[in-house]
Formats: structure tokens, C-alpha cells, sequence
């Protein structure tokens, strides 16, 4: 949930269960989460939202194959395009950008 001040300032919120902890480290933790989860939705959009394969082997191959183009794709993002806009671009932006 975020709210937006009329003088830029933003303030965002988040529902925990926890009980100790200060709010720095809360914070952290949920910020590594949501990249945790950004990761997640890349390597669905690579193909792992689907298995393709009849065979439980074949579409363990490919999970791996779907695994190895997202470490890839990272790691391209981390190095390659350093200061570049297309550090954060999505993989379909990638796709269509750089990879054709």
C-alpha cells in the first residue's frame, strides 16, 4: 500500500505478524522478498509457468533449461548492462530489445 503526498513524500506500509525486530530490519526483509518474488515472476515468464512435456523427467529438464536462461538472463542484466536502462527491463522487454 503506498500513499503519495502532494509534496512527494511517500510513505509505505506493510502488515507482519512479528513481534521483536526493529523496523529497519523488517523493512530488509521485506524488500528482499519482493525481489525474491520479481525473480519469480521473470522465470515465469521464461517458461516456467507451464511445462510443456508429457514425461516427468522431460519436464524436470526443462525446469532446469527455464532455471538456467533466468540465471543467465541475471546475471547478463548484473554485468553486461551495467548502467544501462536494460538492467531492469522484464525478460519480454529483453526478448524483444536485445535478443531478436
Amino acid at each position: 500500500l503506498r500513499i503519495t503526498d502532494l509534496d512527494g513524500m511517500r510513505y509505505t506500509a506493510f502488515a507482519t505478524n512479528q513481534t521483536r525486530g526493529q523496523l529497519a530490519d523488517l523493512e530488509v526483509r521485506h524488500r528482499l522478498r519482493a525481489r525474491c518474488e520479481d525473480r519469480i515472476r521473470a522465470a515465469k515468464d521464461t517458461g516456467l509457468q507451464n511445462l510443456p512435456l508429457h514425461a516427468f523427467d522431460a519436464n524436470n529438464l526443462w525446469c532446469h533449461l527455464v532455471m538456467l536462461a533466468a540465471e543467465l538472463t541475471a546475471w547478463a542484466q548484473m554485468l553486461a548492462l551495467h548502467g544501462h536502462n536494460a538492467r531492469r527491463w522484464e525478460p519480454k522487454r529483453l526478448r524483444a530489445r536485445l535478443f531478436e
